[in-house]
């Protein structure tokens, strides 16, 4: 007798799991179809995109209205990582300054934020009295905020910020 309910069993198993999928809930949830959308999709062409030209000309003039020179008072700082940081303009005293220290400022592989440059032209010449130095035209203010800094020019180093440059 058990071998033929069994027997029964097994007969009428395919015939009950055939049976209809009843939904229990349904959440309102958002369809999963966007998410499929990039499989075996066929490729866009790609669209040009427009780059702006920019060049270091269309950033110029650069004034910091915080940063003028003069006479900086040296003091420590503790600004690890910073390396070496020098900020000039195309003022005669900058002139003056990086051409004294353009030697040392290299070797220290110092790099230089001109804050207060009035053209492309100020800028190549300050370029031609230091040359292999990197100078940027960038405002200042933010660092001058920071560092409590009102004059220039100056280096800047993760120990100290001063007029004076030493090789180390």
């Amino acid at each position: 007798m058990n071998k033929l309910m069994l027997a029964g069993a097994i007969v009428a198993l395919p015939f009950i799991s055939h049976a209809e999928l009843n939904v229990i809930a349904d959440l309102g949830g958002k369809s999963t179809a966007p998410f499929y959308e990039g499989i075996n999709a066929e490729p866009q062409p790609q669209q040009q995109s427009i780059q702006p030209d920019y060049s270091e000309g269309s950033v110029l003039p650069v004034a910091t209205p915080e940063l003028t020179p003069g006479f900086v008072e040296p003091r420590a700082l503790k600004l690890p990582g910073i390396g070496a940081l020098f900020l000039v303009g195309d003022d005669a005293q900058s002139q003056e300054w990086l051409s004294r220290n353009a030697g040392l400022l290299k070797r220290r592989g110092a790099v230089g934020m001109v804050v207060n440059v009035s053209s492309s032209a100020s800028l190549q010449q300050l370029r031609q009295i230091a040359p292999g130095l990197q100078l940027a035209p960038v405002s200042g203010s933010d660092l001058a905020r920071r560092l409590n800094l009102e004059y220039y020019p100056v280096l800047i180093t993760e120990h100290s910020l001063s007029q004076q440059v030493s090789a180390q």
